[in-house]
């Protein structure tokens, strides 16, 4: 079997997503559910498909940075619209920037992404609030910025239009929004215009949006519509005017308005929710349990080897090299990769089940030499990596890490945002058991170790 190295160093490369609606990446998508603490995704899909098909339902979902979440969600959108759903994904970088964001940022992004994707289906909106809501927003970016003949809103200059002529709110709301996404003083004031409107907007979204889009798409034999929301588990936690780090300010303070989309969504959200003392009120906010994606074990509680997350882990590499192989044949081709079966056990075992930190320091090794990789490459990028990480830690912090080496546990939000969002902890589930370890690449540093 020959390796193809244009397409395994295409698929290796750490921001390359999965996305099972393909075929070819069908092939090289493998299944950690048995690993992970439970079906996740599948149970999103129930609550949406079997247990309330026909009321909007809203569902969070968080993990680490990097952990696969993407990949799952791309998943649901395919099983759903399977399942006769019309899914819209989006990611809420393309149109925000994280390091500040409102609830009305999240709203014209939500509406622009689904009005792209009805108005690509044929379905015609009227909007004639929405119409006047972006004349009134247009005249605030006109006190700075000369629009005209570029967003073309209606009241300034032509009408919003797509390749009909027809208006359209995907492209008003779009030429929008990039503007306010790198402009803060832009964006300030458009919040300024926009924040006592909130409700109008829903209003809007809900009566001009979803619900002649729900009701067009039920009549085209469709289901229903689901939204998910990929992404705003990135939003920084810097502070908001009123001391709440955007996390909380989001999801809690201003939750129920997020909650009021009439369609079925899917949010992620940032894992430091997980551990903030408003858990409870944002559990009853949107009335259901967060679900976590946690790493793939690589070794129990107990420090014994989790062989069925290191052979998931090893399969992980090997169908992307050679994704027209039978899971169980792929192994029997290892040296074409590494110098040894070791090699890629070292590498597994390293990555601490973090998918996409092993796909760096593959991606590392990689960048160093053609495959079949050896041991001495792959020990220098964990050294390097190692060096990078410790960079940031300070004293306090490996006392917290001994900690958690030692008790397999992390209390407390601050220890949590330091420890955690640094990728220097990572959680586990497997099944009933849930437990934390501290990122393999560090219990090598000295810094840990003499301690």
């Amino acid at each position: 079997m020959e390796l193809d190295l244009d397409r395994f160093y295409r698929v290796c490369n750490p921001s390359y997503t999965i996305n099972v609606a393909k075929a070819e990446d069908r092939q090289y998508y493998i299944d950690f559910s048995s690993v992970r603490g439970g079906k996740i995704i599948e149970e999103l899909e129930r609550t949406i498909v079997r247990l309330s098909p026909d009321e909007p339902t809203c569902q969070l979902f968080t993990g680490h940075i990097g952990c696969g979440k993407s990949t799952e969600l791309l998943r649901l959108q395919a099983e759903l619209e399977r399942q006769g759903f019309h899914a819209i994904y989006f990611e809420a970088t393309k149109d925000l920037d994280m390091a500040d964001v409102d609830i009305t940022d999240i709203l014209l992004s939500f509406a622009r992404q689904v009005s792209e994707s009805i108005e690509k289906m044929k379905i015609k909106l009227q909007a004639t609030g929405f119409k006047g809501l972006l004349k009134g927003v247009g005249e605030v970016f006109q006190s700075q910025i000369d629009l005209k003949g570029e967003v073309n809103l209606p009241g300034i200059g032509q009408v919003s239009a797509g390749s009909d002529g027809e208006f359209s709110l995907a492209l008003g709301i779009g030429k929008i929004t990039a503007k306010a996404k790198d402009a803060p003083n832009l964006r300030s004031e458009l919040r300024q215009y926009l924040e006592p409107r909130t409700n109008v907007i829903l209003e809007a979204v809900n009566k001009e949006l979803l619900e002649p889009a729900n009701r067009e798409l039920k009549r085209q034999g469709k289901k229903g519509l689901v939204v998910i929301i990929d992404n705003l588990d990135r939003v920084h936690l810097s502070k908001k005017p009123t001391g709440r780090i955007q996390p909380e300010y989001l999801f809690v303070d201003r939750g129920e308005q997020l909650k009021r989309l009439n369609c079925h969504l899917v949010y992620t959200i940032s894992l430091v929710l997980m551990f903030s003392n408003d858990l409870g009120p944002l559990t009853n906010i949107f009335g259901v349990d967060p679900k976590v994606l946690p790493m793939v074990p690589v070794q129990f509680r107990d420090g014994s080897t989790c062989e069925e997350g290191v052979e998931l882990l090893r399969q992980m590499v090997l169908a992307r090299a050679f994704p027209d192989l039978e899971f169980q044949q792929r192994s029997s081709f290892v040296s074409r990769i590494f110098d040894s079966p070791e090699t890629l056990d070292r590498l597994c075992r390293v990555s601490g089940g973090h998918v996409r930190n092993l796909l760096q320091l593959l991606y590392s090794c990689l960048q160093r030499e053609d495959p079949p990789i050896s041991r001495k490459t792959l020990e220098n990028v964990i050294v390097q990596r190692r060096h990078q990480l410790t960079l940031a830690i300070e004293a306090d912090e490996w006392d917290l890490l001994r900690q958690v080496a030692a008790f397999k546990t992390v209390t407390g939000e601050g220890k949590y945002q330091t420890l955690l969002r640094s990728l220097w902890v990572f959680e586990y589930r497997y099944g009933e058991d849930y437990w934390f370890e501290i990122n393999p690449i560090l219990a090598d540093a000295k810094e840990f170790n003499n301690g």
